[in-house]
């Protein structure tokens, strides 16, 4: 269990001490709720940071769970099995829908700059935790695209099922804490809450002052 999304940022950040340090690590983390997570790590490691933009699609009925993701370059992972009713026109309305928001991110988090560059690094893809896998899936498969050196999965909680899944696309998988069976991400933690732009905007304030401070 974890205390809030800070506290698991830290706990994690320790199972990663072999990329502590390395001009080749950048950490990247998918808003909102892995930044904390994700600024955290990158703080332990000395590393480099930035935010990679992907979004659940969601079902017209429900915002609670979705049946796919979509991410900042377009790529798009459909869970076939999770369909359950949702149309090829629901499908086209939510994609375009988190597009939208897509480009939100980009502009308001990233201050509308490109992804950085990520050829022959290794990256650390964080998020606060992984319940059906949609979102860090459809990541995995964008980063791919990107010739990085290795893409390694880091987050503090996630069901068994996933992480064998993941364990299979990416080149390496580290999830703290995996109860079965797994019911919620929430659930690591004691402190759980949404995080806002304006959060993540001080977040993202906060590890700059800190790397502006510890320079190697």
């Amino acid at each position: 269990m974890f205390y809030d999304r800070k506290d698991a940022g830290r706990k994690l950040a320790l199972t990663l001490e072999k990329y502590k340090n390395r001009d080749d690590v950048i950490v990247l983390a998918i808003p909102r709720g892995g930044v904390e997570v994700g600024a955290e790590v990158a703080k332990y490691l000395h590393s480099d940071f930035d935010l990679i933009m992907c979004r659940k699609l969601q079902y017209p009925y429900t915002t609670e769970s979705g049946y796919g993701a979509l991410c900042e370059d377009g790529t798009v992972y459909i869970n076939e099995y999770a369909l359950d009713g949702v149309t090829q026109k629901d499908i086209e309305r939510e994609i375009a829908r988190q597009a939208r928001e897509i480009q939100h991110r980009i502009t308001v988090l990233r201050g509308g700059r490109k992804l950085k560059n990520i050829k022959d690094k290794i990256v650390i893809l964080v998020d606060d935790g992984i319940a059906m896998g949609s979102t860090m899936i459809a990541a995995i498969s964008m980063l791919k695209k990107l010739s990085p050196k290795k893409i390694v999965v880091a987050v503090p909680t996630a069901s068994p099922q996933i992480v064998s899944y993941l364990q299979e696309i990416a080149d390496e998988v580290i999830a703290l804490y995996t109860p079965s069976p797994f019911y919620a991400v929430a659930d690591a933690y004691r402190n759980w809450y949404d995080v806002s732009d304006e959060e993540v905007l001080a977040i993202l304030e906060d590890l700059e002052n800190f790397i502006h401070n510890n320079k190697k």
